[in-house]
């Protein structure tokens, strides 16, 4: 089983996964854009007893568009966000990809919020697109 590391910038914040991840996704939401600093988020999801998390973060709850609320932990030196706990799904950890740093990472097979996509933005052909 693979073991991948996901940091902040600077080291002090990190989540260790073992095994793949359970869904990669690109998130076109106008939350994410803003969150990311980027025109989409990508982020994997792992079973939570998969996920070792290390260092001190702060918390940031966010609430979707549908009402369902999002506990993004950031680094609360440099800022980056290395995971987050989605509402309802106790049992999942999210991890923005970024933060592994990996460019053999496995690619998104979701594609959602596409009705807020860039013109540019081109999604594998092979994902479940959703408006």
């Amino acid at each position: 089983m693979p073991t991948r590391l996901a940091s902040c910038s600077c080291g002090q914040l990190s989540a260790q996964v073992v095994g793949d991840p359970l869904r990669v996704s690109i998130c076109h939401c106008l939350a994410c854009q803003r969150r990311t600093g980027s025109v989409f988020g990508e982020q994997a999801r792992f079973p939570r007893d998969q996920v070792s998390v290390a260092g001190a973060s702060t918390a940031y709850v966010r609430v979707g568009d549908e009402g369902s609320r999002v506990t993004f932990h950031f680094c609360p030196h440099c800022g980056a966000t290395v995971y987050y706990e989605p509402e309802g799904l106790g049992d999942v950890v999210g991890i923005p990809v970024g933060a592994f740093a990996d460019p053999d990472f496995p690619a998104p097979h979701v594609s959602v919020y596409e009705a807020r996509k860039h013109a540019w933005v081109l999604p594998p052909p092979d994902a479940e697109h959703f408006e």
